[in-house]
Parts: C-alpha cells; sequence; structure tokens
C-alpha cells in the first residue's frame, strides 16, 4: 500500500495512466482515499492505468483549459475554455470525461492569462528547448485558477481537449489546417489565428448510467436540430440500417454559438430539447459559472 498524504484536507488518486478523463476521484479523507487505492490497484477498475497512482493535495478553484499550439519556438495559445468534469449538477458526483465546456472561460482574465503565459506556457515550451526536445504539435495545460488568480498546473497533455475542442475550435478564425501544418514545418506565427468575438457551449448527451455501466444500441431521433449556429458532434453513436444509434458513454455533444454565455446556453438547449434516445441524460448547468459572473 502506497504512503497517503499525511495533510489535512480533501485528497485527490488519480490512476497514473490513461482513464477516459475518469481517473481522478476526489477523497474526503484518508479512510476514503485508501478505500478508492484498493478498487484503482487490487480490483482494477481502470485497469493496468491503475498499475500506479499520484496521490495529492486536493486544489481548490476553478478550472480552465489552455489549448495552445506550438512549433517549438513560436507557441500560439487558443481562447481559454472550462470543462464540465462531474456527471451532476453543480458539479457534483464522479468525473467523467466531461460533460459540457464553454468559451470564453471568464476566470482566465487577462491579467490571469498573463501569469499562464509567464508562469506555465512559457517555462515549460523553454524546458523542453534545454533538454533539446523537438517538439511541434499540441500543449494542452489543465489548470486550476485559486482565488487570487494564481494558476495551479492539474495535468499537460499533447492532444487537444474534448469537450473542450467543440468549443475553441468553432471561435477561431483564420486558416486553422495551415496554423497546424505551419506548426509541423516550424514556421508558426504568432498572429496565425484570432479569436472571434461571442461564445460557445456544449452540452454532452450521455448514455444512462454513464460514467458507471450503460446499455448501447438505443436509436436516437431528432438530429437534424443543427440550425444557425448550432453543431451536433458525434462521439459515442453508430448506425444501423442507416438509423444512428447510442455506442458509448458519451453520445453527442450539442454546441452553440451566441453573442455571449448566456445567449450561446439558451441556444445549446433549444438544440439539446430536440434530440431523444433512450436513458438519455445531461447536465442542465453547463456554464454557470459563467452564468453567474454575467448576472
Amino acid at each position: 500500500m502506497p504512503r497517503i498524504y499525511e495533510g489535512e484536507g480533501p485528497i485527490v488518486v488519480k490512476a497514473s495512466g490513461l482513464a477516459a478523463g475518469k481517473g481522478a476521484i476526489v477523497c474526503s479523507d484518508r479512510d476514503e482515499a485508501k478505500r478508492h487505492i484498493v478498487e484503482i490497484m487490487d480490483d482494477h477498475r481502470f485497469g493496468s492505468a491503475g498499475d500506479t497512482v499520484v496521490i495529492e493535495e486536493m486544489l481548490v478553484g476553478e478550472e480552465a483549459s489552455i489549448l495552445a499550439i506550438t512549433d517549438g519556438r513560436v507557441l500560439l495559445p487558443l481562447v481559454a475554455s472550462q470543462d464540465h468534469k462531474a456527471v451532476g449538477e453543480g458539479d457534483t458526483g464522479p468525473n467523467t470525461g466531461g460533460m459540457g465546456a464553454y468559451a470564453p472561460a471568464p476566470v482566465v482574465t487577462p491579467e490571469v492569462m498573463e501569469k499562464i503565459n509567464t508562469r506555465v506556457l512559457g517555462p515549460i515550451l523553454r524546458a523542453m528547448t534545454d533538454r533539446e526536445i523537438d517538439y511541434r504539435g499540441v500543449i494542452y495545460a489543465g489548470l486550476m485558477i485559486d482565488e487570487a488568480g494564481d494558476p495551479y498546473v492539474i495535468e499537460f497533455n499533447c492532444r487537444f481537449g474534448d469537450p473542450e475542442a467543440q468549443v475553441v475550435f468553432p471561435l477561431i478564425e483564420g486558416d486553422f489546417g495551415q496554423a497546424l501544418l505551419d506548426a509541423a514545418n516550424g514556421t508558426l506565427s504568432q498572429d496565425a489565428l484570432t479569436v472571434s468575438e461571442g461564445a460557445a457551449v456544449c452540452v454532452v448527451l450521455a448514455s444512462g448510467g454513464y460514467p458507471g455501466s450503460y446499455g448501447k444500441g438505443f436509436p436516437i431521433e431528432g438530429l437534424d436540430v443543427a440550425a444557425d449556429n448550432i453543431f451536433v458532434f458525434h462521439a459515442g453513436t453508430a448506425e444501423e440500417t442507416d438509423v444512428p444509434v447510442t455506442a458509448g458513454g458519451r453520445v453527442l455533444g450539442v454546441t452553440a454559438l451566441g453573442d455571449s454565455i448566456k445567449g450561446a446556453v439558451d441556444r445549446a438547449y433549444q438544440g439539446v430539447s430536440s434530440i431523444t434516445f433512450e436513458g438519455m441524460q445531461y447536465r442542465s448547468d453547463i456554464a454557470w459559472r459563467a452564468l453567474a459572473r454575467e448576472q
């Protein structure tokens, strides 16, 4: 049994490997942490991803996701977003791969973004340069922003995030494909892409029981919802005799654009209301923190 964090307060137990976004578990005390470690390491809850666990003090604040592109020399951050990891309203219940997201994330003010550039993105790029690592591609920084507006790193990924990408990409202006090609060729420009005005919100429609066990093969109706500034992204779907059916935990992502977070939220849930499948579940409070700030 690994040695448990000895401090006070909540503890985070993480499967060290890839666990589809569900490997981080917030525990109220050491006894709960021990139970989850047994589930992960002895009962193999996440398979081989849990052969090693990471035990940390829980960070308090608002999460933010910064997706960026780099050619190893220039690093180009995209618009900040915020993901809703927990399955339940008010960010309660077990973590998922993401129940929705929105952008821009108001918690990332220009001042906070300057701190992120100075304390997180700049140092990671310099560290790779110092180690002669020629990395070209995506840097995804998962951050916690505390009450003082200071960023703390939760994780780095070398891919775009989901569902963050569903709200970041629609707000990008410029030739995104060319920017990626320039990153690969080492010719990325700091002004290759800009961010449009307005906001984007994505609501994930999940199978009943997710992130636990769930059924598959249920027909999906109402997918012709797509209208101006509403997009339906397929995730866990399949086709049976030309009829789309559910085939995963997170089935669809309904994304909408608006002049404000509130406008995008209203439009996204308008799209959600047209789609049905057996057991469909979703959160009705996506972007609640941003809405509270707007009010």
